[in-house]
């Protein structure tokens, strides 16, 4: 799943053209960057080398080998690496796609279907061909209960799949939705052959067959897993694939933690790693291999739409039920010493869902936003009117004093009192919870959070377990507050539903991890689903930001508005970066000197 948010990242126009007619790429303004039969993406060099090992890292461990089910852990780069999909998003286009394994995109007059006319030499890594059965069975597939719960919300709206021609095959949509289109472009293809013979749900851990430019080479749990670039990839001289895929074989190896890892990376035992940790950017990456130019540190820019990481609250906990009980909680929480003291100044507060992003709510909802709230402001908190959306900030001690009083008070009206420093409900129960992390690395945040909770008589405590666990209890919602990053595209869509709608809440897997149960969040989803204008998708946007802050579903943290990678000096590169990507993304356009 962690590669999904990044494939959604396009959006199809609003085409007036005729039936039949065929694209080789769309847009959700009808221009595309680049023109039929263009050369290459202009962040990707058709200079680059083809040859050398690449390794990479991952942590834990992995115990399947179908990134597309729910239960269990798939090895990192499997769905980006070995399978492939209809179309490839452009990463300098905020929202277009070129033609993959389907060379020619028929959109409807009406929208409500798109015909793909596959290109004859897509092949699996078997050699036998992509065809439009196997578009068919995939569609089938990943929308049955064989798949992640995820797909059958996502795909929803694609009613069925038609086969017009060995190589045709149309999806008819059950209402207009001009994301849709993307999404259909963005289906993973499966061979219908290869998973006949083996179970698509099963925990075997036989190497998959795909598309893609590697194939599974190698592999045990807990230590490597290795990919080798098929010397026979049908798609490599493709438009969308030029310079891309460079490496001869690419290997994770596996460690316990980030920590861990960081020593193994200065030990050479791999050789590119992103940090997602201040203190290890600011003080673990220097020394003289970084002074004589072995290791390279590096930031670098992009324009993604950042989301919001945040400690969520499992609002299926009695205990968080209340909204004046999780705003208190909020409040605890002290970012700015948090930036200062442990991350070195390098972040910036989330205070949208939509963080980084043109689509955050800003002051004051407007006409636009007003209409959509308006019906609604009974059931809405009046701050939500007429206050912008602001994280609780401490910019001195006195600020945290006083937050914690206000918390105090609020606690109080929700029925919490302190009584020889516990906080007590009627019933004479504590407020208890705990914060459950991934990785030893959040600890010393958690520990400076839980000191200010004591403050309010609050008994809250922090632990660190095995990631396959942190998995399984995330999917099963057992958990009372976790860490967890809502990522977004540049066009946010049907994946939405998944996030906070109503009918997400209580199926196993999605990622409305808080459990958002609220019919105006549900309008406003369907609402942003269902836009017809680039206006309608960013009021809605805004209005549904507005309305998730105030309903102080979790503590907002904080996001970079670049990428930090740090990487042995044995790489060339293009001149020019992507615009919205991942490092991993990046890294698939660079080769070895």
């Amino acid at each position: 799943m962690r590669g999904l948010a990044g494939l959604i990242l396009a959006i199809f126009p609003l085409l007036t053209a005729v039936p039949g007619f065929a694209a080789h790429g769309v847009s959700i303004d009808g221009t595309l960057k680049y023109s039929p039969g263009f050369s290459h993406f202009d962040y990707a060099s058709p200079d680059a080398v083809k040859g050398g090992t690449l390794l990479l890292h991952d942590l834990g461990s992995f115990d399947k080998m179908n990134p597309f089910t729910l239960k269990g852990t798939p090895p990192a780069g499997l769905s980006e690496l070995v399978f492939e999909t209809l179309a490839e998003p452009s990463l300098d286009e905020p929202f277009a796609a070129y033609g993959l394994l389907a060379q020619d995109i028929v959109v409807a007059a009406d929208r409500l279907s798109v015909i793909y006319t596959l290109n004859p030499a897509a092949k699996f890594s078997d050699n036998t061909p992509v065809t439009a059965e196997d578009v068919a069975f995939s569609l089938d597939t990943l929308k049955s209960d064989k798949a992640h719960p995820f797909y059958q919300s996502y795909y929803n709206d694609i009613s069925k799949a038609e086969i017009l021609a060995p190589n045709k095959v149309r999806f008819v949509f059950r209402q207009k939705n001009r994301e849709l289109h993307m999404i259909a472009s963005q289906l993973p293809i499966f061979s219908k052959k290869f998973y006949t013979e083996h179970a698509f749900d099963d925990s075997s851990m036989a190497p998959p067959l795909g598309s893609g430019p590697y194939t599974v080479t190698g592999s045990s749990p807990g230590k490597f897993i290795t990919y080798s670039r098929n010397p026979n990839y049908w798609g490599c001289d493709l438009p969308v694939r030029r310079g891309l895929y460079n490496f001869d074989t690419i290997t994770f190896k596996y460690y316990k933690d980030q920590i861990v890892a960081v020593e193994a990376f200065k030990a050479g035992e791999f050789e590119f790693m992103s940090i997602n940790m201040a203190k290890q950017w600011a003080r673990d990456l220097n020394g003289p291999k970084f002074d004589q130019g072995q290791i390279v540190k590096q930031t670098l820019p992009h324009r993604n739409n950042q989301g919001m990481q945040g400690l969520l609250f499992n609002t299926r906990r009695p205990l968080f039920a209340d909204r004046r009980v999780r705003q208190a909680l909020t409040m605890a929480f002290d970012f700015e010493w948090a930036n200062q003291a442990l991350f070195f100044n390098e972040y910036t507060r989330a205070s949208s869902y939509f963080s980084n992003s043109y689509l955050a709510a800003q002051g004051v909802p407007k006409v636009r936003e007003l209409a959509l709230l308006e019906p609604y402001r009974k059931q809405l908190p009046p701050e939500l009117f007429n206050a912008p959306p602001t994280p609780f900030a401490n910019p001195n001690p006195d600020a945290l004093r006083q937050h914690l009083k206000q918390a105090q008070e609020l606690l109080a009206t929700a029925g919490w009192t302190v009584k020889n420093g516990v906080l007590l409900n009627s019933k004479g129960e504590p407020f208890s919870f705990e914060i459950m992390l991934d990785s030893p690395t959040f600890e010393r945040v958690m520990a400076a959070y839980v000191k200010n909770l004591e403050r309010l008589g609050v008994k809250a405590t922090y632990r660190s377990i095995d990631p396959a666990l942190y998995t399984r209890r995330q999917q099963r919602f057992d958990f009372d507050m976790m860490v967890y990053v809502f990522g977004q595209s540049q066009s946010p869509g049907n994946e939405q539903r998944d996030f906070w709608h109503s009918s997400a809440a209580d199926r196993e897997g999605s990622r409305n991890l808080i459990g958002i149960k609220d019919p105006v969040v549900d309008q406003l989803v369907d609402k942003l689903i269902y836009a017809t204008t680039q206006d309608e998708l960013t009021t809605s946007c805004s209005a549904l930001d507005r309305v998730l802050w105030y309903g102080y579903y979790l503590v907002p943290n904080w996001y970079l508005d670049h990428h930090r990678v740090v990487y042995w000096n044995l790489f060339a590169r293009p001149a020019t970066l992507p615009t919205f990507y991942s490092p991993m993304q990046a890294l698939m356009t660079w080769w070895k000197k």
